[in-house]
Formats: structure tokens, C-alpha cells, sequence
């Protein structure tokens, strides 16, 4: 390893709450209607710290778009690095709390599959 030292003021500057698998999906869903991104991370990775120095350099822009931030270390928290199948860091995901999942909500879904209407759509 490289023992890079990791610089948690990213974290503080724009208030990243840390996750855990236990705590990711309550977390998020915690955000309610706020737009909100989770900075996967790792130690000693390079381009994780150059990552956290140019946002740090422009705190006011990334302010500006008025994020709800969350952050984790992946290497730390492995099964959320497979959870999301990283293949590396840094890594943003976006969440909006508000979405259904995928592929749509119950009211989305052809008659066929919410189980009336005789198989039509």
C-alpha cells in the first residue's frame, strides 16, 4: 500500500454523512426530496484524494447544487462495493428518494402483471 494519507476535510466541509450497509438505505431515505450523492471512496487511492482537493477548491459551486452528501469507504465496506459493482474509485452515485424502483411503480406496471384485466396491458 501506499499509505496515502486520507484527507477527511471533503467530509466536513460539505457535511458527507458516513454510510454503512447497515445504515445506506435508511440513510438515503432520510434525504426525502433532496437530490443525493454518495462519494465512494477508498484508502491509500489517489485519485480519490485529488477528488476531494478539487471539490474542496470550488466549495461554492458544489454547494450551488444543493446536494444532500453522503460518503463511504468502499474498501472498508466491501458489500457495498459489490452491492453497486464497482470496478473502482472515486465513484458518484445520485439518488432521488423519491423515484420508484425499477421498472416503474405498481401503477406503472401492465394490468398483466398487477394481476387484472384479463392479460391486457
Amino acid at each position: 500500500m501506499a499509505n496515502i494519507p486520507v484527507d477527511f476535510t471533503a467530509f466536513s466541509v460539505f457535511g458527507m454523512q458516513e454510510l454503512n450497509a447497515e445504515s445506506f438505505d435508511s440513510a438515503l431515505a432520510e434525504a426525502g426530496d433532496e437530490l443525493a450523492v454518495v462519494f465512494f471512496w477508498g484508502l491509500d487511492c489517489f485519485n480519490c484524494e485529488i477528488a476531494k482537493k478539487a471539490m474542496i477548491a470550488q466549495p461554492d459551486a458544489i454547494r450551488a447544487l444543493g446536494l444532500k452528501w453522503f460518503h463511504s469507504n468502499v474498501y472498508e465496506h466491501r458489500e457495498l462495493g459489490k452491492r453497486f459493482m464497482l470496478h473502482g474509485v472515486p465513484t458518484w452515485f445520485f439518488f432521488l428518494s423519491r423515484q420508484t424502483p425499477w421498472p416503474g411503480n405498481r401503477l406503472a406496471w401492465p394490468r398483466a402483471v398487477r394481476g387484472g384485466g384479463g392479460g391486457r396491458a
